[in-house]
């Protein structure tokens, strides 16, 4: 699954990151890497952007970006 498909408060990991150039630098520059423990923890009420809490951080990415990582549900 996609990260922006993740379930809210649902524990997963990252398994796979685009490899476009582009998104693949703008991920990892967020310190998102393979192997990351990732939780969705708040969606605006549009649903969009998602707040993602990573190494300690809430970052918010839209569903553009975070359909670019595949995670895996813990």
């Amino acid at each position: 699954m996609t990260l922006n498909e993740l379930p809210l408060n649902t524990p997963a990991e990252v398994i796979h990151i685009a490899e476009e150039s582009q998104v693949r630098r703008r991920v990892l520059d967020l310190g998102i890497t393979l192997g990351l423990h990732i939780l969705a923890q708040f969606r605006s009420p549009a649903n969009e952007p998602t707040a993602y809490l990573i190494r300690g951080t809430t970052i918010a990415l839209r569903d553009e970006l975070a359909s670019q990582i595949e995670v895996a549900i813990l």
